[in-house]
C-alpha cells in the first residue's frame, strides 16, 4: 500500500491534517488503532475555549484560542453553540487575582465585560449566593465527535484512505529515513505494509510511545483529567471558576446536558485511563462552590482522558506546563520523513493541523495553500446524529409514525441507525454498538446504553449484520465500555438506574456467560 503521507491518530488533530492535506491535493492513509476521537478528542469538556483560561498563565496559548475560537464560529458553525461564558468568583477567591484578571485579558486581546453580581445571577440563577465578581467571555460549546467526523467525511471525499481498528506495529528505517510501516487490523488480524513519503505522528498522548518506535525521543508528561456529564442542561453558557487553573473549575453546556470538570493528575501507564470515585468527589464538592445545584444533580457517566503535555519531567503540578502544541521534525534525531504533531487544545486543532501540514507539504515540494482557515468545514448528512439534541429537534419537526425510536433517551430512529451502519461500512468497517454510539447519540442518556443498546442490536440482527453469538458479544463490549464511566457514579438515581441494567443484561441476557460458552 502506497501513500504520499501516512497519518497516525484519528483525533481531531488527525483528522484536521487530513482534510488540510486532502485540500491541497496531497494523498493521504489514515490509521487510527480503535476508533474516531478515541483519545483526548474525544475525553474533553468540548469547550471551545476564549483564551480567558490561560491570560495569566500561558498568554501564548490564550492568543491561539482567541483567533482560533474566532475563525471556527464562522467556518464550522454547525458543531459549534456559541453559548457565551462567564468567569465567576465566590467568597474566599484570591481577591488579587480577581482584580489583575481584565488587566490580564485586556493584555492578551481577550474581549471581556465586568458584569454586576445581581446580573450575573439573573443571567444564570444557579449561581452561588456567594459571588463576589463576574465577567462575560465569548466562550462557546463545540461537539468534538461531529468535528473530527466531518473532517475525516470530506478528505475520504477527497481520497484519503481511513483504517480504523489500526495499530502501528513496527517501522522500517533505511538511513535517515522510514521506508515503511508494519500496520495491524484488530478486528481481523490482517497485517498490512504502508509505504509513505512522510510519516505525521499525530497520536496524542502516545506521541512519545509511537516516536520511540521510530527511534526518536519526545519528552511527553501525561496529565489525566475526568470530567462528569450531568442529566440536565443546568445553565445556558459556559461558566468559568475566576482563579488560578484548578480542578472542577469549567461547566459546559451541550445540548441537553453539562460537564463539569476537570481533574490533572500525573499518571505513568496509559492503558487504564478512567475516573476515579475519589476524583468524582472532588469535582463535586470544588464545583459545588460555584453552583451549589451541583452537590444534588444527577450525573449519567464520568469519563477521562490522557494531556500530551510537552515538557521536562518535574515535579511540579501539571497546571503549569504550557498547553500549547508542540511540532517536531526529528530530523536531529536522524529522521527525515518523519514528524509529531502533539499538545495543544481543540479549540487550536485547526492551526495544529495547518503548521503540520505546512511542514509536510514543504518536504513533499507541494506549494499549495492552506485552505482550511477559509474554507467553510462542510456539513455532512452522515454525521448530523452526533449532534446533541438534534434528534429531539429532528423528531418533533419530521416524525414518521413508521420509523421507530431505538434510542428514546436521546431520540434516535431506526433510519438513523441505518444511515450511520451504511457510513461507517463506506468508511471501511464493520458496523458495531460502539462505532454507532459515536457517530451519534445512542446510549449517551440516562440509561446508558440498558435500553438501547439492546433495542439496536435485535434491530442489526433483523439486518442480518450480526449471525450467532455475535451481537451478544458486541453488546457485551458495548455495555463494558459504559460501565467504566458508571462505576465512579453510583449513587442515588444512577444507582438504581445501573441495577435496572444489570438485571436485564446479566439476569435476563446472562451476558456474563458468553466468554464461558
Amino acid at each position: 500500500m502506497d501513500t504520499q503521507v501516512l497519518i497516525i491518530g484519528g483525533g481531531a488533530t488527525g483528522t484536521g491534517l487530513a482534510r488540510d492535506l486532502a485540500l491541497r491535493g496531497v494523498e493521504c492513509i489514515l490509521v487510527e488503532k480503535k476508533d474516531i476521537n478515541a483519545g483526548a478528542s474525544g475525553a474533553n469538556h468540548g469547550l471551545l475555549h476564549s483564551g480567558a483560561r490561560y491570560v495569566s498563565s500561558d498568554p501564548a496559548t490564550a492568543g491561539e484560542c482567541r483567533d482560533e475560537g474566532t475563525l471556527l464560529k464562522k467556518l464550522a458553525p454547525h458543531c459549534i453553540e456559541d453559548t457565551g461564558g462567564l468567569f465567576v468568583a465566590v467568597r474566599g477567591d484570591d481577591e488579587k487575582y480577581v482584580a489583575d484578571f481584565p488587566h490580564f485579558c485586556e493584555q492578551a486581546g481577550i474581549p471581556t465585560r465586568a458584569l454586576d453580581v445581581k446580573e450575573a445571577r439573573e443571567l444564570e440563577p444557579v449561581l452561588s449566593e456567594k459571588l463576589i465578581a463576574a465577567y462575560a467571555v465569548e466562550d462557546a460549546s463545540i461537539d468534538p465527535f461531529r468535528l473530527s467526523m466531518e473532517n475525516i467525511l470530506q478528505a475520504q471525499r477527497l481520497g484519503t484512505r481511513l483504517m480504523t481498528y489500526t495499530q502501528v506495529l513496527a517501522f522500517k528505517r533505511e538511513g535517515r529515513r522510514i521506508v515503511s510501516v508494519r500496520v495491524k487490523n484488530s478486528k481481523t488480524g490482517e497485517e498490512t505494509t504502508i509505504q509513505a513519503d512522510q510519516v505525521v505522528n499525530a497520536s496524542g498522548a502516545w506521541a512519545g510511545e509511537l516516536a520511540k518506535l521510530a527511534g526518536a525521543s519526545i519528552p511527553v508528561l501525561y496529565s489525566k483529567g475526568s470530567l462528569l456529564i450531568a442529566h440536565d442542561r443546568i445553565t445556558e453558557r459556559v461558566i468559568n471558576r475566576l482563579r488560578k487553573a484548578s480542578d472542577a473549575d469549567i461547566l459546559v453546556p451541550g445540548g441537553t446536558v453539562s460537564i463539569l470538570g476537570t481533574t490533572s493528575i500525573r499518571i505513568d501507564d496509559l492503558r487504564d485511563i478512567r475516573p476515579t470515585i475519589r476524583e468524582m468527589d472532588a469535582i463535586v464538592d470544588n464545583g459545588a462552590a460555584m453552583i451549589p445545584a451541583l452537590e444534588t444533580t444527577r450525573y449519567i457517566r464520568a469519563y477521562a482522558g490522557v494531556r500530551p503535555l510537552i515538557g521536562n519531567q518535574g515535579g511540579g503540578s501539571d497546571r503549569s506546563v504550557s498547553r500549547g502544541y508542540a511540532l517536531l521534525d526529528h530530523a536531529e534525531t536522524g529522521l527525515e520523513n518523519f514528524s509529531t504533531i502533539t499538545g495543544g487544545k481543540l479549540t487550536s486543532y485547526r492551526l495544529m493541523a495547518e503548521k503540520a501540514a505546512d511542514m509536510v507539504c514543504k518536504r513533499l515540494g507541494v506549494s499549495s495553500p492552506c485552505l482550511t482557515k477559509t474554507q467553510p468545514l462542510p456539513s455532512d448528512p452522515d454525521c448530523e446524529w452526533a449532534e446533541p439534541s438534534h434528534s429531539l429537534r429532528q423528531w418533533m419537526r419530521a416524525h414518521d409514525p413508521d420509523d421507530i425510536l431505538l434510542c428514546e433517551c436521546e431520540m434516535v430512529p431506526r433510519s438513523a441507525i441505518d444511515k450511520i451502519i451504511t457510513s461507517v461500512r463506506e468508511q471501511g468497517d464493520n458496523p458495531g454498538l460502539r462505532g454507532i454510539s459515536v457517530r451519534s447519540r445512542m446510549g449517551k442518556g440516562a440509561c446508558q446504553g440498558a435500553f438501547c443498546g439492546v433495542r439496536v442490536l435485535a434491530h442489526m440482527y433483523d439486518r442480518e449484520e450480526f449471525t450467532t453469538r455475535q451481537g451478544l458479544d458486541n453488546l457485551r463490549d458495548f455495555i463494558r465500555e459504559r460501565w467504566k464511566g458508571q462505576r465512579p457514579i453510583l449513587w442515588d438515581g444512577q444507582l438504581i438506574q445501573e441495577e435496572l441494567t444489570e438485571a436485564l443484561h446479566c439476569g435476563l441476557l446472562g451476558l456474563e456467560l458468553v466468554n464461558n460458552e
